[in-house]
């Protein structure tokens, strides 16, 4: 069985165990539940390269990341830092993730917060909504194309964004790409976790301009922040390689810096 496939498992399990302790009218009497939420295709469509800036512990290829955690420093860091949306990991036993930091950054900064984790229930799109998320990760190598479909469609019903991941063009062929608006393509494999930066190339090479293109995974530097760009892309996910730094949001804002200048060279900002 792939790690992948251990984690849909072990999803399914505490995803059951959740609705048995907390039931979904809970959910929906959370001050965060009617609320509006902020657009991701609006914070990401911008004329330079926009970043989600992500708040990772841990991950099943690399361990622990980062011991030091406090979440709301982060948070204020990467605003400040000039993150366009923040990224939250919520899975708990493979990244360490919890929904209570996605709260305490709902409670700390007015930027789109992004649900990270591994979505196959409609529930977890109410927790989503309760929790303060504005957009939610759906991954359609874990997803029928139906399901997938539904979950989207609940998803939008309720105010929130949806970031479709890929990470082959042959998954393209099962999404209804009149429904996408924003797609993530994963550099990184999810069943061996191996990094091909040219991936999300390959699969943006397939996808029409107008939906909103991010590339995820293995991203540490200016120039390869510069290559993705001149290449059509609209927006990263980074969060190991801030994760790692002292000062992850001057590390975001030096890397935009050097980005940016890397760009001018060839007049595309």
């Amino acid at each position: 069985m792939s790690i992948l496939n251990r984690i849909i498992e072990d999803t399914r399990l505490l995803v059951e165990t959740r609705k048995q302790r907390i039931p979904t009218s809970d959910l929906e009497r959370s001050s965060h539940f009617s609320a509006p939420t902020l657009s991701l295709v609006e914070a990401l469509r911008k004329p330079h390269l926009t970043v989600i800036a992500e708040i990772k512990k841990a991950s099943p290829s690399k361990g622990l990341i980062r011991a030091e955690f406090p979440v709301q420093e982060l948070a204020l860091s990467y605003k400040h830092g000039g993150a366009d949306a923040i990224s939250v990991l919520t899975e708990p036993k493979y990244f360490l993730g919890s929904p209570e930091f996605l709260k305490q950054v709902r409670r700390t900064v007015d930027l789109p917060l992004l649900r990270k984790d591994f979505v196959i229930d409609p529930y977890q799109l109410l927790e989503a909504r309760a929790w303060g998320a504005d957009a939610v990760l759906l991954i359609a190598a874990m997803l029928d194309p139906q399901t997938l479909y539904d979950l989207h469609q609940m998803a939008n019903e309720l105010g929130l964004s949806c970031l479709v991941e890929v990470h082959d063009p042959k998954e393209l062929d099962t999404l209804d790409l009149d429904q996408v608006k924003v797609m993530g393509v994963n550099n990184r494999n999810l069943h061996d976790f191996s990094v091909d930066l040219d991936q999300s190339l390959r699969v943006f090479a397939h996808v029409p301009s107008s939906i909103v293109r991010v590339a995820e995974s293995g991203l540490k530097t200016a120039k390869d922040l510069t290559y993705l760009r001149q290449n059509g892309i609209d927006a990263v996910l980074i969060g190991e390689t801030f994760m790692r730094a002292n000062d992850p949001g001057d590390n975001l804002q030096k890397l935009l810096r050097e980005t940016n200048l890397l760009l001018q060279t060839t007049n595309l900002t």
